[in-house]
């Protein structure tokens, strides 16, 4: 009985610490979005901008052959593959009796993309008029480091719960961080965007996974119930 408190405790203590952790970090991503809106649209200040686009200019002049690069980072957060992405996944997880990952990775990608377009039309901040290849839409938050950090953070946690694969998971989150500067690079984005858009795509990560958690754990209380 001595044992069996003693595990229960230290499974709360771990619960409690997973919580307060990842209560932080929501709360940090939502600091984080709030300063940069204060900074772009009330202080209007682009310091912090500009001085990303020097610092990739200088770099790009460097390493020129860096561009064509770049220009393949960032496809793996635009429109056509998160698309591919939010519908073969899914699926490919659904065949694999894996359909409650399929969901995390669908709503992931769905939720992000759809909160992006409202932040950018509420915010309503033109792009960078030095872009290097053409974009439409918005600015303020940039959606490919939104929604990327979104998928590729939660194919981080799946990978992390599942395999313990904490390589993997730690080089999918420099993935979704090198597409979203890649944004800065190629001039679509500002660096202010970019930020905006790891907090915004970090928070909705977290509420997703929190809302999953209690819908799940609420439906298996029901069918409890049901088979009761």
């Amino acid at each position: 009985m001595k044992t069996l408190t003693t595990k229960l405790l230290k499974l709360l203590g771990l619960l409690t610490v997973e919580i307060v952790l990842v209560s932080v970090l929501f709360l940090a991503a939502f600091v984080v979005f709030f300063y940069l809106t204060r900074i772009v649209f009330e202080q209007q200040s682009g310091a912090l901008d500009e001085a990303a686009f020097q610092w990739m200019d200088a770099h790009r002049a460097q390493w020129p052959a860096l561009t064509p690069w770049i220009r393949g980072i960032t496809f793996f957060a635009s429109a056509p593959f998160l698309v591919a992405t939010a519908i073969l996944l899914p699926a490919g997880l659904a065949l694999r009796n894996h359909r409650r990952e399929g969901l995390e990775v669908f709503w992931a990608i769905a939720g992000a993309a759809l909160l992006n377009q409202l932040l950018k039309t509420h915010f309503h901040r033109l792009r960078p008029d030095t872009a290097l290849l053409q974009q439409y839409g918005l600015s303020f938050p940039s959606g490919h480091a939104m929604i990327g950090l979104a998928l590729y953070g939660c194919l981080a946690w799946l990978l992390w719960r599942h395999r313990r694969h904490p390589a993997w998971a730690a080089l999918l989150f420099l993935w979704a961080f090198l597409i979203g500067m890649s944004r800065v690079y190629l001039h679509v984005h500002y660096f202010t965007d970019v930020l905006a858009g790891f907090a915004a795509g970090l928070a909705w990560l977290i509420l997703l996974r929190a809302g999953l958690h209690l819908w799940w754990r609420e439906k298996a209380i029901l069918e409890e119930e049901v088979t009761d």
